[in-house]
């Protein structure tokens, strides 16, 4: 599991990251204040710091520039400034790379990922939950074996591959085998919604299989 430090004064804000990181294998330690920080992260291993700006006792900026003296960590800063000069100087302090406040939590998923995948190219996938075994044929969500059907089984298999792109119920029905043709594009949609509830998918706000509208759907493994 990765391991991040989070120094954020907003707490609501941090619980919020906190709750949606950890569905990703991205474990979370949060302190509200610089100097605890500062303590966690030469008393702990972390992987990533994600570095709020302004906080009280001392400003982020002197924050990235003391740990990163005596650290190469990745530092992702997060925060309500938004001016070009904040990002200079967090660069130049020795952030890799500066997130400006509000941002969906997904992005921040994002940018930890491509930080870690750079630096450690063979570390474990955090953001990409299910796994496909083609010899076992089985499909894994965070290393957890899915009970499907072979219909559902080859669908999100289909899709897995296809990561992101658009596919359309037609598409589906003339690629998978175990699906008969015969089937009425309804079928997909009756589907994809036992699918989406075996996954732990949302199914009035999907994560993963997303419906796209007079289209189909796309399946994000992340």
């Amino acid at each position: 599991m990765i391991n991040v430090l989070m120094i954020e004064d907003d707490i609501e804000l941090a619980q919020l990251l906190k709750g949606r990181l950890v569905k990703d294998n991205i474990d979370v330690t949060i302190t509200t204040t610089p100097l605890e920080g500062l303590s966690l992260f030469q008393k702990q291993h972390f992987d990533l710091l994600v570095l709020d700006l302004s906080l009280p006792q001392m400003d982020g900026m002197e924050i990235c520039r003391l740990i990163r003296q005596e650290s190469s960590i990745p530092i992702i800063i997060s925060s309500a400034r938004s001016d070009i000069r904040d990002k200079m100087m967090g660069f130049a302090r020795g952030a890799d790379d500066y997130l400006p406040k509000p941002y969906d939590p997904q992005e921040l998923i994002a940018r930890i990922d491509a930080i870690l995948r750079r630096l450690h190219p063979t570390m474990p996938k955090a953001l990409t939950p299910f796994e496909v075994d083609d010899k076992r044929h089985e499909i894994t969500r965070h290393g957890a074996y899915l009970r499907l059907s072979q219909a559902e089984y080859d669908i999100v298999t289909y899709m897995i591959k296809k990561d992101r792109t658009v596919i359309s119920r037609e598409e589906l029905l003339l690629s998978i085998g175990s699906i008969k043709y015969e089937s009425s594009l309804k079928s997909i949609d009756v589907i994809m919604g036992r699918i989406r509830q075996k996954i732990g998918d949302d199914t009035k706000n999907p994560r993963y299989i997303v419906s796209v509208r007079g289209v189909g759907y796309k399946f994000v493994n992340q």
